[in-house]
C-alpha cells in the first residue's frame, strides 16, 4: 500500500498566508468576491491582496471609494443576492463610520428576515497597534464586534491561524470580523496549508502554574513571557483564544483547571474590554479551584494613542510579568 502524502507545509508570513488564502478561496468559489480601499491594483496597503486580481480578475477583486458604509453596505446587499463577500477596511479606526451598517444589518439581518437570508460576509480589519501608526490607525475593537448580536469575530496570532481561520471565516454563512494583527503582517512561520484545527482555543505553550490568554499579537508577547519566568521556576501555559466570539469556554476550563492561575492580556482599554468577560467565564467554570483571581494586563482607559507613546500603552513584557507575580503571590485574607 502507498505511503499516505504528507499535508503541504510552507514558510509564509502571516500577510502572505492571508494572500494565498484568499487566492484559494477566489478559486474554488465562484461567488467569493474581495474589495475595499486599494484592494485591487495595489494589493492593499499592507500587500495581503497582492496580484488577486491580476489572477483572479477585476471583477472579483476591485477598489471601492474611501467610503466604508458604503462598502459594508455593498457587502450586505451582495451577501442577501447569493454572494459571499469579503471587504476590506484599510485600517481598524475606520470600521467607525460603517457601524451601523455593521450593527444594524449585517448581524440582524439573518433574525430580522427569520433565517430566510444568511449573512455569508468575512470584513476584514487590519487591527491594533504596533506599528507607529498616526490616530485611527490603530485601534482595538474586539469587545465592540464581540458585544453585537449575530456577529462572529476570530483573531489570528500566527501565519498558520491566519490561513486556516480565513477560510474558515469565509466559508462560514454567518458574518465574521476578522481582526488581524497588523504589527504581526511580516511574521514568518510553517502553514501547513492542508490544516482543519481551526475550532475553538488553543493552547500555543503548555504550562503548570498559571495561564496566560490572550489572543493576536499578545500571544507572541506573552510566549516571549512565558520563557522568560522559566527563569524563575514557573511554568507559564499560554491559550490563543482564536476566536473571540463565540469564546471557546472548554478549553479555558481546562487549562485553568490544571493550572489553577489566570492571567488575561490585550491591548483595549481595562474597562468593559473581552478580558472580562474571558474572566468571568474562567471564573464561572473555575470557582472552586482558582488560587487567586483572575488578573487582566491590558491597555490603559484612553484613546489608543499614535507614535512613540504606543510603548506605554501597550501591554509590555514587564507589565505581563509583575502581573502573574501578582496573581502567584496571592494570599486570600
Amino acid at each position: 500500500m502507498a505511503e499516505a502524502m504528507a499535508p503541504a507545509t510552507r514558510e509564509l508570513s502571516l500577510q502572505q498566508a492571508l494572500n494565498l488564502a484568499l487566492s484559494e478561496l477566489l478559486a474554488e468559489d465562484p461567488k467569493v468576491l474581495v474589495f475595499g480601499e486599494d484592494v485591487g491594483a495595489l494589493g492593499g496597503v499592507f500587500r495581503v491582496t497582492d496580484g488577486l486580481a491580476a489572477k483572479h480578475g477585476s471583477e472579483r477583486v476591485f477598489d471601492t471609494p474611501l467610503a466604508e458604509s458604503s462598502i459594508l453596505g455593498l457587502a450586505i446587499g451582495l451577501a442577501m443576492a447569493g454572494f459571499r463577500p469579503v471587504p476590506e477596511v484599510q485600517f481598524d479606526g475606520f470600521a467607525y463610520p460603517a457601524m451601523s451598517q455593521i450593527v444594524t444589518q449585517l448581524g440582524r439581518m439573518h433574525y430580522r428576515s427569520r433565517g430566510a437570508l444568511r449573512m455569508p460576509v468575512t470584513l476584514r480589519v487590519p487591527s491594533f497597534g504596533g506599528i507607529r501608526a498616526p490616530e485611527n490607525h490603530g485601534e482595538s475593537l474586539e469587545a465592540v464586534f464581540a458585544h453585537v448580536p449575530g456577529l462572529k469575530v476570530a483573531c489570528p496570532a500566527d501565519p498558520q491561524q491566519a490561513y486556516t481561520l480565513l477560510k474558515a471565516a469565509v466559508r462560514s454563512d454567518d458574518p465574521v470580523i476578522f481582526m488581524e494583527p497588523k504589527s504581526r503582517y511580516w511574521q514568518k512561520g510553517a502553514v501547513v496549508t492542508e490544516s482543519a484545527d481551526w475550532a475553538g482555543a488553543r493552547v500555543a505553550r503548555v504550562g503548570r502554574h498559571l495561564t496566560l490568554v490572550a489572543w493576536g499579537a499578545m500571544v507572541a508577547r506573552c510566549l516571549q513571557v512565558a520563557e522568560l519566568a522559566t527563569e524563575d521556576g514557573v511554568d507559564v501555559e499560554v491559550v490563543d483564544l482564536r476566536w473571540l466570539k463565540p469564546i471557546d469556554t472548554e478549553s479555558l476550563a481546562a487549562s485553568v483547571g490544571k493550572t489553577r492561575r489566570a492571567v488575561v492580556v490585550h491591548e483595549a482599554p481595562l474597562t468593559a474590554g473581552l478580558g472580562a468577560e474571558v474572566a468571568q467565564r474562567i471564573t464561572e467554570r473555575c470557582f472552586g479551584t482558582l488560587r487567586a483571581p483572575v488578573e487582566r494586563v491590558t491597555g490603559f482607559d484612553v484613546p489608543y494613542p499614535s507614535g512613540d507613546l504606543e510603548d506605554e500603552y501597550i501591554p509590555s513584557i514587564d507589565r505581563i510579568l509583575f502581573g502573574i507575580q501578582r496573581v502567584l503571590e496571592y494570599r486570600r485574607g
